[in-house]
């Protein structure tokens, strides 16, 4: 028991020391000095830590990206979009195609007339492919700039104007196409038409970066059928780019490509490919949207 007791009051002794004045085995003068140490040097370690971080940031602009060297190609999407990139419907069925249509015309109302009447934010640049509209560089003083106009009624049948199913109800489905944004990105036209498909060939036009979609397998080149392309030519004119960002220009509108398929194979699965063709647009096996995107379309009767 006696050796508990003097176990017992070593640990109290430790703890607080009254001859001593001492908690824990030090002064209070000790334990400010350590204090003051600790408090000193994490303070250094984080005035080092908030020294880089504005370092760092003072080599960024809030406009322009620092480094773009590793950007991939921009990748190429569609609407309406689905899981597993599967489109399927009944052409009798409105129910069965009502959530395409309803992505479709959401997606338009961005497009709308009204939403680009604004002088101060938006000009017309043009109903033909144009080189690009140069509006100054990135980090300029230039504040706000403008974009340019693309009117919904461009993309013909299937602008929803006149057809709010998007051809649909009569099994002819359309797609809105677009590249995805970059900012600063300059997208060339191809350098030569050897690189084109040969059914575009002879429709190249300067100044634009042109769609072209076709069978993804071999069984299904007779179950396609016309494919019509609406817009500027089937493609995306050059002076709709470099975009400016988000902050330089909000109200930006991408060019817009709609791809019909007029002709389909009812109640089958067609895989259907569709590709940008440009001098720096590549394409790559492990990511199926870098400047291409295949669908696959069932349309039922």
């Amino acid at each position: 028991m006696s050796g508990n007791k003097d176990s017992d009051g070593g640990w109290r002794k430790f703890l607080w020391n009254s001859e001593k004045k001492e908690f824990l085995g030090r002064t209070g003068g000790s334990w400010f000095k350590i204090f003051m140490f600790y408090v000193i040097f994490y303070g250094c370690l984080a005035g080092i830590f908030i020294g880089t971080i504005q370092a760092m940031l003072l080599t960024l602009s809030n406009y322009k990206p620092t480094y773009q060297d590793r950007v991939a190609p921009p990748g190429l999407s569609h609407t309406p979009r689905s899981e597993k990139s599967e489109i399927s419907f009944t052409k009798s069925d409105p129910n069965s195609f009502k959530k395409y249509t309803d992505s479709m015309t959401s997606f338009l109302k961005l497009y709308d007339h009204e939403r680009q009447a604004e002088a101060q934010k938006f000009e017309d640049c043009g109903e033909s492919p144009r080189p690009y509209m140069d509006r100054g560089s990135l980090d300029s003083e230039l504040g706000k700039r403008k974009a340019c106009r693309f009117h919904r009624s461009w993309l013909g049948s299937c602008s929803g104007d006149n057809d709010p199913s998007f051809g649909f109800e009569e099994g002819k489905p359309c797609m809105i196409v677009k590249l995805n944004r970059i900012v600063n990105f300059r997208p060339k036209a191809p350098s030569n038409n050897q690189s084109l498909p040969e059914a575009l060939q002879a429709k190249a036009q300067p100044n634009l970066i042109p769609i072209f979609c076709k069978n993804k397998r071999e069984e299904d080149a007779d179950k396609i059928g016309e494919i019509k392309y609406f817009g500027f030519g089937g493609g995306f004119p050059l002076q709709y780019y470099p975009y400016y960002g988000k902050l330089l220009q909000p109200q930006y509108l991408q060019p817009l490509v709609a791809i019909q398929f007029t002709n389909l194979t009812m109640n089958e699965e067609l895989r259907i490919e569709c590709k940008a063709y440009g001098a720096n647009i590549n394409y790559s096996e492990k990511d199926r949207y870098q400047g291409r995107f295949d669908v696959k379309i069932t349309v039922n009767s």
